[in-house]
């Protein structure tokens, strides 16, 4: 198989605090193809956001890389330079915030932020960059865009904003597009024309998309493959529709049972009891042996690594190693 665009292995981010060391991220790894959309999802503060984060360098102090390694193309990227990871953020990984407003200054027009972001990533001139700022807005559905490239963001709707922050990450011809829940804030009808327009540009340039999302539906439409997320670690990983219609961790397997289909007999739909524990108390062995019905002893004991499956998916469970799991 060709190398990876991008390659996480045992990813570990850390908050210190005065009660002790917090770990947010604890040995994840995952590989991104070129023009691949690997979804990620999981619960709230399963750790997500902070994954995107760490790939691009914006970890907030004094949270930091505690251990792992990213690669972006084989050249490693976490332990740059500040002023050597701004030019590869923006240039070769552009990222699409849950926001518009964190991403967008509102002291300055749509086509002052886009023809900085342009002319700071690319040798062109002014009027060039413009050009190619009013294309981008037409590209991403901005009505009338050589008009309302000189308005403000508050000039803009919500849907509209987002598009405009996705014209900005794909101002320069990134080579992968991280987005972190684009797509929350905004109606069912516009949530649907966002995630198309950044599918259809990122596959017309060939880019790779990490969408991150805690929408199952939206992953099923969008995704090749899906990483589950939880409490920090990886659960499971694997093509989006293996992992939709044949859930293999009992998590994943949970996330799957809590979505509404049109042809679901039962009155009430399947509940994962209990809560995700915080990160100062995530328990020995398997981080999710709380809520899980079928965990055993060494759920209890030992942390289970991803294990590979023969239809190219990994669970890190138990509960398929076969020298250990008992016939649940």
């Amino acid at each position: 198989m060709a190398q990876p665009l991008l390659s996480v292995r045992d990813l570990v981010v850390e908050f210190p605090t005065r009660r002790g060391t917090l770990r947010a991220i604890d040995k994840v790894s995952f590989d991104i193809h070129e023009g691949e959309v690997l979804g990620m999802v999981g619960e709230s503060g399963a750790g997500k956001s902070i994954t995107g984060a760490a790939i691009i360098g914006l970890i907030e102090p004094p949270g930091r890389i505690a251990g792992g390694e990213i690669r972006l193309r084989g050249e490693r990227i976490d332990n740059l330079a500040p002023e050597a990871l701004r030019r590869v953020r923006g240039k070769r990984i552009g990222m699409v915030f849950q926001d518009p407003l964190t991403s967008l200054n509102p002291l300055y027009t749509v086509a002052q932020q886009l023809i900085e972001t342009i002319r700071t990533h690319l040798d062109i001139s002014p009027r060039e960059a413009r050009a190619r700022a009013v294309a981008l807005l037409d590209r991403v559905g901005i009505p009338a865009a050589a008009r309302r490239i000189d308005d403000y963001p508050h000039h803009f709707s919500g849907g509209m904003r987002q598009r405009v922050v996705i014209a900005l990450a794909l101002a320069a011809e990134p080579e992968l597009v991280i987005a972190d829940e684009p797509t929350t804030a905004l109606d069912v009808s516009v949530q649907a024309q966002i995630i198309d327009v950044l599918k259809e540009i990122c596959a017309e340039r060939g880019a790779a998309v990490m969408l991150i999302t805690h929408d199952m539906g939206v992953i099923a439409e969008t995704a090749d493959r899906v990483a589950v997320l939880y409490a920090g670690r990886l659960a499971e990983i694997g093509p989006v529709r293996d992992v939709i219609t044949a859930a293999e961790h009992p998590y994943t397997a949970g996330l799957m049972g809590s979505i509404p289909t049109l042809t679901q007999e039962s009155d009430r739909l399947v509940q994962i009891p209990g809560a995700m524990p915080r990160l100062n108390a995530i328990p020995q062995g398997c981080a999710f042996n709380p809520r899980c019905t079928r965990a055993f002893d060494r759920c209890f004991v030992d942390r289970p690594e991803p294990l590979p499956r023969l239809d190219g998916r990994q669970v890190a469970c138990w509960l398929y190693d076969k020298a250990e799991a008992p016939h649940v």
